[in-house]
């Protein structure tokens, strides 16, 4: 789909269809009001006689408008009753606007929806939102499909119409990031679609090496299980034992930064496929643990968003991919490893996997001497227990890093949520046989995976994402949903001075 802004009135602009917001009872936007008037009244003759529904995200399709309008359909959205809409709203009403459009016909619309008033967001976040809940809305997987049946008359181009060209900047700018992202959602939901049987650790490789050829300012190199073994990685190489598909260590280098600055370093779980080892899983939904490397994914797509943009800043990315299957020379619960770190570690449950590659990920990552090391991973079904599938767990070392992430979450409206790391959930992770046990007792399950994981982050600062709840969809609507690319692009964004926030006096 493609995105521009053009300065002009509502009523004057021409196209397949113009997209208006209308707020409970009867409070027009300024560009409704515009068209209202050129229409000689009748979107509030339509709104009078109840054809046009004001409730938030139900829409009303205008065929022919009436009087001097020159666009073909007016497409009416509701916003509902308050005249300051929150970041969720403003999501919903986006959201809703590109399904009707798909479903209209029209292959063009001007939108007039960054008009409205979003509480404490600016017009470069509306617009940058706008492009990412549109993009969401028409995202298909279809590649492996024999018989593909897009629609007929797909929307493919989406104008942010702006009445004053002041604010053609500020809407360009959010366009560019929010197209940015929404590129880099698309890439981790693609990865996290593919089947285990073509998404492997080697295709995660090669992926990151296609992403080097794009951009030039990336740099990847992958290790190799020889490399590893020399660096002592008996944590991971242990998790990759029961595969015959060779595990990788993936790092993208990204230098956008002042140097000799020291680096975000971003850590992706990227386990391709987890049948959970010999503590194998049940087999209910098992295919869905083809989604247990969306870590990496958002990892590989926030690095490609941020290529992109040429983003000021100096990034690492680390992805340990691997898969966890049985097999006669799998690790065996009760198996004690020694990783990277020299730290030796009882495997009570093979199904514990993804901190076994982690830690020593997270240990690698010190080389690089970090400013903050992030690792994200679908980690803990216990965090689905606690948040759901509304938020991404989050614990921290380090509270002011904790803070920036909670306000990148808030910002991009990809919300984390802050749990303890207590002395007392640490020591559940005693072993009679060696430095730690892999799992915890009874009890708080994310949090000691996060303890665990903390023990080999001792030389910097360092927060863990739990997006066991968020990367994923089930049911009708299965898929990957690229999270949390929106929330690490706007913790990056932040550090580069673009806030989203509004300023006083700013609309």
């Amino acid at each position: 789909m493609e995105f521009n802004v053009k300065t002009g009135s509502a009523e004057t602009l021409t196209g397949a269809c113009t997209v208006v917001g209308i707020t409970a009872p009867r409070h027009l936007s300024p560009a409704a009001e515009r068209l209202d008037e050129a229409s000689n009244g009748q979107l509030r003759s339509l709104l009078k006689s109840g054809d046009i529904s004001t409730d938030c995200g139900k829409t009303t399709l205008i065929h022919h408008p009436q009087g001097h309008v020159k666009a073909a359909r007016i497409l009416v959205v509701g916003c509902g009753k308050d005249k300051h809409l929150s970041p969720d709203a403003f999501s919903k009403i986006t959201s809703a606007a590109a399904r009707a459009l798909q479903e209209s016909g029209a292959t063009d619309a001007v939108s007039w929806l960054t008009e409205l008033d979003v509480e404490d967001r600016d017009l470069a976040w509306k617009a940058a939102h706008t492009a990412q809940a549109s993009r969401d809305v028409v995202y298909r997987f279809d590649e492996l499909k024999s018989d593909v049946k897009p629609p007929k008359r797909p929307l493919k181009k989406l104008t942010l119409g702006v009445a004053d060209a002041t604010q053609s900047g500020a809407a360009n700018k959010g366009l560019r990031n929010g197209i940015a992202i929404a590129n880099g959602m698309d890439l981790a939901r693609v990865l996290g679609n593919r089947p285990g049987n073509l998404c492997t650790p080697a295709d995660l490789a090669d992926q990151a090496r296609a992403l080097q050829r794009q951009y030039k300012s990336l740099k990847v190199r992958v290790l190799e299980k020889k490399d590893m073994d020399k660096l002592g990685m008996g944590a991971l190489l242990s998790v990759a034992r029961g595969s015959r598909q060779p595990p990788k260590l993936i790092v993208l280098e990204y230098h956008g930064g002042k140097k000799p600055g020291k680096p975000v370093v971003l850590v992706g779980k990227g386990v391709t496929f987890d049948s959970g080892g010999i503590s194998i899983k049940p087999g209910a939904a098992m295919d869905e643990m083809k989604f247990d490397m969306c870590g990496a994914a958002s990892v590989i797509g926030t690095m490609a968003a941020v290529a992109e943009l040429g983003l000021p800043v100096n990034l690492v990315g680390i992805v340990p991919a691997t898969e966890n299957l049985p097999d006669g020379d799998a690790s065996k619960p009760g198996d004690v490893v020694t990783s990277m770190s020299g730290q030796t570690i009882e495997v009570l449950n093979t199904d514990a996997e993804g901190r076994l590659i982690l830690c020593d990920a997270l240990t690698y990552a010190d080389r690089f001497d970090p400013d903050v090391v992030i690792d994200i991973a679908t980690l803990t079904g216990a965090c689905i227990v606690a948040l759901g599938k509304h938020a991404t767990g989050l614990l921290s070392n380090n509270q002011k890093l904790a803070d920036e992430l909670l306000e990148a979450g808030q910002v991009s409206w990809d919300r984390a949520w802050q749990l303890p790391l207590w002395k007392e959930f640490d020591e559940q992770l005693s072993s009679n046989f060696a430095d730690m046990a892999n799992i915890g007792s009874n009890g708080g399950g994310t949090i000691t995976a996060a303890c665990f994981l903390s023990r080999f982050t001792k030389h910097y600062r360092w927060a863990h994402l739990d997006i066991a709840g968020v990367a994923w969809k089930s049911g009708d609507a299965k898929g990957a949903t690229g999270r949390p690319v929106p929330m690490l692009m706007q913790f990056l964004l932040n550090r580069c001075g673009g806030s989203g926030r509004k300023r006083a006096g700013t609309k």
